[in-house]
């Protein structure tokens, strides 16, 4: 599946939505906005973008908001934060940690709040302190590798109390891929 380089994949996968138009059943000016040349956004209401989660450990991304779309990627982990970038029907176009996007059907998405710490650190050898108060050289309850996800329980703006394993504590709010800069969340 992923053979493509990134910038020949958008192409080659514009050009499959273009063509699959007829097969999916979808109008034109749908399919325009799901290939991302134009504004179109249907679905929830909700705001866009905004960050989800997979229900599921076994997921399909789609090159196309539709079931006769191929299948891009399947995603294996339960509970990886995803950010909704667009809608159409009950179908989200979502963004994953490392910057892939894809259409992943509604009912496989879930509103519970997750994120990783600090993906963009992962392969180095230092470590993410998990602290047991919202401050600077608070105590440390737990040693985080980059790229584990947890589960958020509240962002304040600058911080965000999250759980890893069983470890509950306080990150800063930059050192996750889950929530937005200055966004509060209440679980």
């Amino acid at each position: 599946m992923k053979v493509l380089g990134l910038a020949s994949f958008r192409a080659a996968a514009a050009l499959m939505v273009l063509a699959l138009v007829p097969a999916a059943g979808i109008d034109p000016a749908a399919a325009q906005g799901a290939s991302g040349q134009g504004a179109s956004t249907r679905g929830s209401g909700l705001p866009l973008p905004r960050f989800v989660s997979l229900k599921s450990g076994r997921v399909n991304s789609r090159i196309g908001p539709g079931v006769n779309y191929p299948v891009d990627w399947m995603y294996m982990k339960a509970g990886l934060p995803m950010e909704i970038i667009q809608e159409y029907d009950n179908w989200r176009r979502v963004r994953d940690p490392d910057g892939s996007e894809g259409w992943i059907n509604q009912s496989l998405l879930s509103g519970k709040r997750t994120a990783i710490a600090a993906p963009w650190q992962r392969g180095k050898s230092a470590t993410i302190d998990l602290l047991a108060e919202p401050r600077e050289g608070g105590r440390k309850v737990a040693a985080l590798e980059p790229g584990v996800i947890g589960t958020i329980k509240q962002c304040t703006g600058e911080w965000c109390q999250m759980t890893f394993g069983g470890h509950a504590g306080w990150l800063k709010q930059t050192l996750v891929w889950g929530a937005y800069p200055g966004e509060t969340i209440k679980d």
